[in-house]
Order: structure tokens, then C-alpha cells, then sequence
């Protein structure tokens, strides 16, 4: 088993755990460390004989877990690229939410879902499970034609409201409400986790792997696959629908008590709160199921049950 994966089940067993953990590594100081020093962080971990058995206390074995799980792909021992690595994830999502709750008009919208999806499609391709196999096809080839598919229809439903009303020229204000502060958070968030599911579908379709607690691979489960997909799709969802529904209705508040008069400061006061409650909602929505994911012997495929007497197996869930 990866030492991520080792630390996650060492500290990842409460949501308050692994909230605290990803609180650190998200971290975006972290993108500072070169390659060099990460490979160093690493092969001082994997050398490290002792098994995590208890939380961390020593501060620079920590700081070296936190490295690694910020930048090491737990299934495939790489180091994920500087854009796709967690801690770049609000920095470079912040802008394109902000952009994006602000259009007016539907091709402009389109646009901006559009980079907006494909940036979330790609950190979910590269940080997803690493296990799954296909010999009758590219695997990669499979998921960026499913990405791009999946990315294209998202923007699209992500639009079409803005489309229908400006087509149809409805400017009454209950239909504007609907439009522009109450869909956004419900479409954004089904269809960011509608991106998660097809572009890791390969991952419930072929499987992956799972292990036993002492990390020995077992064998690769579709059952564990669709749970792993299934929770990160949720997590998503639940990321980019508060992001898009919680600041709607702190910023109602805040007109309706008058707290801001200057209506100029009204938008860098918007832009301060989607900022807050995304910083916020990160580490929520990624610590909301565990990154070692665990199946139980009776949830498994029977021809793997069939060469073990385990009764719990563990799996990379991804994000």
C-alpha cells in the first residue's frame, strides 16, 4: 500500500480527521517544491520502515506527508503535474466560478462553463484511480473522448437558461430570480458530478484494484469502482453547489440588512464571499468520504472473495 493511502488510514478515519489533514495540504505554498525535492520526500517516506499505525507528532514527518500527498499520485508513484495538483485547485477554479456566476449572456456562459468544466474534468482524469486496465482499447483515449463529451453537454445545460430567457425575451422578475440566482447552484453542481462519472466511468466499468490492510493487491472490483466514483461525483456536487447557492443568499442577506451601501462595493463584496466559502467547502467536500476507501468481504465480487479470508479491503477512492 502507497504511504498516502497509509497515512489516510492512519488519519483519515473521522471527517474531522481528514479535514484537518487536507486543510494543510491544500496548502498552495506547496507548489513551490520542485521535483527534486519531492522525490527526496518520498524516498524518505518509502525507506521509513515504520507502519502508520497512530497520528503523526513529529512536525517534519508531517510536513513530509503533506508534500506527498500534494503532489504523488497514490496508485501510480508520479508527481502530478504543478496545475492538477490539489493545491492548485481553488486558485485556479476561484476566477472561473467568479466569471461564470456573473454572465448575461448565454455564449458568453457558455464560454466560461466551458473552460470551467474542462479544467474540473482534466484535475479529476489525473487525480482519479490509476489502476484500471483495458487491452482491447486506449484507456486514455477513451476517458478524453468521454471527457470532452461530458465537458461540451455540461456547458451546454449550463447555458440553456440564460438561451431560453434572452430568446424569449422573459424579464419579469420571478423569472430572472430563477434564472440567475437559483438554478446556477443546482445545475452546476448535478452537472460537475455528471463530468466526475464519465470521465472515470472506466473505473466501474473495468474495475479497480483493492487490497487488504496489509496492502497487498487482492485482486480489481467493479463494486469498489462505482463507490469510489459515486463518492467523488457526490463530493463534487456538493463542492460547486454551495459554491454557487451559499454566496446567493449571504449576498441577499447582506442587501436586505443594508450592511454595504455603496452599491460599487457590492461586487468585490460578492467576490470576497464566493472566495470564502470555496476556500471553505474544499477541504469539506474532499474530506466528506475517506481517501482509503474500505468495502466490506460481503459488497465484493465472488471470484475475489475466492482467494481470501479478509473481511475488509481497501481501494484509492481518488478525487
Amino acid at each position: 500500500m502507497d504511504a498516502n493511502l497509509r497515512l489516510w488510514r492512519a488519519e483519515g478515519q473521522s471527517f474531522f480527521q481528514r479535514f484537518l489533514v487536507w486543510a494543510d495540504a491544500l496548502d498552495p505554498l506547496l507548489l513551490l517544491k520542485s521535483s527534486n525535492e519531492i522525490k527526496r520526500t518520498r524516498l524518505l517516506i518509502q525507506t521509513n520502515e515504520k507502519t502508520l499505525s497512530e497520528p503523526i507528532r513529529n512536525n517534519q514527518t508531517k510536513q513530509a506527508f503533506l508534500l506527498s500527498l500534494s503532489s504523488v499520485h497514490p496508485d501510480t508513484d508520479k508527481i502530478i503535474p504543478v496545475l492538477f495538483r490539489p493545491p492548485a485547485f481553488m486558485p485556479i477554479t476561484l476566477p472561473l466560478v467568479i466569471v461564470s456566476s456573473v454572465q448575461h449572456q448565454a455564449k458568453h456562459s457558455f464560454f466560461w462553463q466551458f473552460v470551467f468544466h474542462t479544467y474540473t474534468t482534466a484535475f479529476t482524469l489525473v487525480n482519479g484511480n490509476g489502476t484500471p486496465k483495458a487491452e482491447e482499447y486506449s484507456l486514455q483515449q477513451k476517458q478524453m473522448f468521454l471527457g470532452l463529451g461530458a465537458v461540451s453537454y455540461s456547458a451546454c445545460v449550463g447555458a440553456l437558461p440564460l438561451t431560453f430567457v434572452n430568446r424569449y425575451g422573459l424579464k419579469s422578475s420571478l423569472m430572472q430570480l430563477v434564472v440567475r440566482k437559483l438554478l446556477p447552484a443546482p445545475l452546476l453542481g448535478l452537472t460537475s458530478a455528471f463530468t466526475v462519472a464519465m470521465v472515470r466511468s472506466p473505473e466501474f466499468d473495468n474495475g479497480i484494484e483493492v487490497m487488504d490492510r496489509n496492502g497487498k493487491v487482492i485482486g480489481v472490483s467493479k463494486k469498489a469502482g462505482q463507490k469510489a466514483v459515486m463518492e467523488t461525483a457526490l463530493s463534487r456536487a456538493a463542492l460547486f453547489g454551495t459554491t454557487f447557492f451559499l454566496p446567493e443568499v449571504l449576498m441577499y442577506c447582506v442587501q436586505r440588512a443594508r450592511l454595504v451601501k455603496n452599491p460599487r462595493a457590492l461586487v468585490p463584496a460578492r467576490m470576497f464571499v464566493i472566495m470564502s466559502v470555496l476556500a471553505g467547502m474544499l477541504p469539506v467536500s474532499f474530506s466528506m468520504f475517506p481517501q482509503c476507501g474500505e468495502i466490506k468481504r460481503a459488497d465484493l465480487e465472488p471470484e475475489i472473495l475466492s482467494s481470501t479470508e479478509e473481511t475488509e479491503f481497501f481501494y484509492n477512492r481518488g478525487i
